[in-house]
């Protein structure tokens, strides 16, 4: 990394030298810098709408930069040590599917692991690729999926040797990693292209002492959450390519869908957080290491509570552990997860990162101070004094495996009906369900509903988690294909 190059942040610049020029705008976005909506300008403030300007010479073009935005993503390139970058205002959805879809056309191949993203499902839909799924080990204690094992990936591969590409989860909403190193090695010898989603590995990039990033590990391309761990505005992201890649072809992927009007605001936040984290981020991760780790030694004293951690690695499914990821275990005071969400949120001011029915997760970042910590410790010793019960059997896992009949974009586009999710057992659905956070689908386009996994929605529900997905909005009735 060219440190002297990264203290520059030439969209942020161009936008401060945009503004002093008083330019008339006859052009969008219609609000005219504020003038014409003058509530938005006392919500945002006349800094930020002030900026909120439309591609223009001065400014560049995202969906074909040239200047100030190509300067960006070289810097960003750079920064996470990429053979190029792309400036990504869709979120990480978008970068997901623009791996996807560049790596795979109508009937290729694919090797994912079934806990993906439903962005990397929903890819599948748009291009009829058919996924190879590998069905992750389960902590059935904790109830959460755990990494894909080499041997399963090799296993994979060595059925499907005419797959295109394995995606690869760097790490986990949980924490956990695989060996990315080695499933890596194992695709390029297969001849298929290695993807990483690393929307919860940003600061993978910045520190030697958290697990390998994908494009350390040698990774075709990488999704990177900036807005995340990064610090950079909701929605922004990055998309990171490997030397083999033909950047050309995958702009023109990420132009099929991306928006022609990004927002400057968006693109602005991702320079001066990439500038941050290249100046800062090495000292800034540290830190934001060692107070979760003390949440997590102070949350174990408490009782009750089990906030999991590099104990966890075991050189197979779970290779490697983020320490930054601060997940907690409730079921043992009686309590699912969501439901300590919901008084943390309730009765103490706390907004958790999500509840899910084992688990809570605390999403710590360079955002965080120790005050922050001490009151979420302080808040679940409450918690444990005045709420916990008996310890009763939950559900013990919050992934299930699925039954693959068909692909996702089959069953998505056949002829359907709609009918109660209680006489859904041993249809074929054709839409996803899932709890969001965490996004991953409980069932996905294609798959067979089972007992169990209605069983699951229906205790889902009842425990109060966010569900979507589905086309019926209380998620009573499911779309399944028609006989």
């Amino acid at each position: 990394m060219d440190l002297s190059r990264q203290k520059k942040a030439p969209i942020y610049e161009a936008l401060e030298r945009f503004r002093k020029l008083h330019v008339v705008p006859f052009d969008v976005p219609g609000h005219k810098r504020g003038r014409g909506n003058p509530e938005l300008v006392k919500f945002l403030g006349q800094q930020c709408v002030g900026v909120d300007v439309n591609s223009m010479k001065p400014l560049d073009n995202l969906c074909h930069p040239i200047s100030i935005i190509k300067e960006a993503e070289e810097l960003a390139a750079d920064a996470f040590g990429a053979a190029h970058s792309f400036l990504m205002v869709g979120g990480t959805t978008s970068a997901v599917q623009a791996m996807v879809l560049t790596a795979c056309k109508a009937g290729d191949k694919i090797i994912l692991p079934r806990n993906v993203h439903k962005s990397a499902i929903n890819a599948l839909v748009l291009c009829g690729a058919t996924p190879v799924y590998i069905d992750p080990k389960v902590d059935k204690e904790l109830g959460i999926p755990l990494g894909m094992e080499v041997a399963d990936v090799k296993k994979a591969m060595d059925e499907n040797p005419d797959a295109k590409a394995v995606l690869i989860n760097n790490p986990t909403y949980y924490g956990i990693c695989s060996d990315l190193r080695s499933i890596v090695k194992l695709a390029h010898e297969h001849g298929m292209l290695a993807l990483v989603d690393e929307a919860h590995g940003t600061h993978f990039y910045f520190s030697d002492k958290l697990p390998c990033s994908g494009m350390e590990a040698g990774a075709d391309m990488c999704s990177v959450s900036m807005h995340k761990s990064g610090g950079s505005l909701t929605q922004s992201s990055l998309l990171l390519l490997g030397p083999a890649m033909n950047p050309g072809y995958v702009r023109q992927i990420i132009n099929l869908t991306q928006t022609t009007s990004g927002s400057y605001l968006l693109m602005a936040s991702l320079d001066l957080s990439r500038r941050n984290l290249a100046l800062r981020g090495k000292e800034s991760f540290e830190k934001v290491a060692r107070m979760a780790q003390y949440a997590r030694d102070e949350i174990n004293a408490i009782g009750g509570f089990y906030a999991y951690g590099r104990e966890l690695i075991n050189g197979g499914s779970v290779y490697d552990f983020d320490v930054t990821k601060l997940a907690v275990l409730t079921h043992k005071i009686g309590l699912a997860g969501i439901e300590v969400y919901d008084l943390l949120r309730d009765e103490y001011d706390i907004q958790m990162e999500f509840g899910d029915i084992s688990n809570i997760l605390a999403y710590i970042s360079i955002g965080d101070s120790i005050q922050d910590i001490e009151r979420l410790v302080g808040a679940l010793a409450d918690i444990y004094r005045l709420y916990s019960k008996p310890e009763k059997k939950l559900f013990s896992a919050e992934y299930i495996s699925p039954q693959v009949v068909t692909t996702p974009q089959t069953a998505f586009y056949a002829e359907k009906e709609s009918l109660p999710i209680k006489d859904c057992a041993g249809r074929v659905c054709g839409e996803s369900v899932m709890c969001y956070p965490p996004g991953i689908p409980i069932l996905a386009p294609g798959e067979v509903i089972t007992k169990e996994i209605i069983e699951y929605i229906s205790f889902a529900k009842e425990k109060g988690c966010s569900m979507q997905g589905p086309e019926s909005d209380d998620i009573s009735h499911l779309n399944v294909l028609k006989i």
